[in-house]
């Protein structure tokens, strides 16, 4: 109990689309309707934000060498996590439409740090589609095998997971040894890490995804990339980057 209450003082304590203060750090939210997905039907709520620019970063982000489920340089300024589920279509929206002009403009550049945290929302086979992410990812092919899932995810509704089409996504993504990757996802650890990223999020009070913190401002659905940029180009500035 004790460690949980440590984590709780450690990290912001989030409800989605709000804006919070601890320890004299602000998070900014920001929504756009039904650019997100949750178990309960609610729309999501417009907000307005404070200012991006005078956010602190509250560390959030792992930043930790040879993370497979990040990407850039791990000291980059800024840092961005996302939390999301194999099976949101809106994750899968960002991830196609949104991901890549940010990895092109900003990550491979060194100015962001980007990493994913599971949030399985839509049962069973959200949380075997998060633990295939973690099977793939052994083998370092996480984003590959990311890519695969939300490329042939619909438009609308969370698709179907069963064991046979994990297996095929992973032959899609070219994880090496077929063999390994089929027996990990039998493999009780992996359902712990996954675990582990649903608790400190149920933590943060979040219940919709995708569900972004870009250093210290939350950002929640899958907006416009002219979004994104907006809070990065801010943050960017406050760490006096530009």
């Amino acid at each position: 109990m004790a460690g949980k209450e440590s984590r709780r003082a450690t990290y912001l304590r989030w409800a989605p689309v709000a804006a919070i203060a601890l320890a004299g750090a602000v998070l900014v939210g920001v929504s756009i309707q039904g650019g997100g997905d949750k178990p309960e039907a609610a729309p999501a709520s417009q907000a307005t934000p404070a200012d991006p620019a005078k956010a602190e970063d509250p560390g959030l982000a792992h930043r930790k060498a040879g993370d497979p489920l990040a990407l850039g340089k791990p000291d980059a300024p800024v840092a961005i996590v996302e939390y999301a589920d194999f099976r949101c279509p809106f994750c899968a929206q960002f991830t196609r439409e949104t991901l890549p002009a940010l990895v092109k403009e900003y990550v491979d550049k060194g100015l962001v740090r980007y990493e994913f945290r599971d949030l399985p929302l839509f049962g069973e086979e959200s949380w075997q589609g998060a633990i295939a992410g973690r099977a793939a990812a052994r083998q370092g092919k996480f984003w590959e095998y990311l890519a695969a899932v939300h490329k042939a995810a619909p438009a609308h509704g969370h698709p179907p997971l069963p064991r046979a089409k994990l297996i095929a996504f992973a032959r899609q993504a070219g994880v090496p040894d077929q063999a390994r990757f089929e027996r990990d996802l039998a493999d009780k650890s992996l359902r712990t890490a996954v675990q582990s990223d649903a608790e400190l999020a149920q933590q943060f009070g979040l219940n919709t995804v995708p569900f972004f913190a870009i250093d210290n401002v939350a950002v929640s659905g899958a907006q416009p990339v002219s979004v994104f940029q907006q809070v990065i180009e801010q943050r960017l500035k406050a760490h006096n980057v530009r």
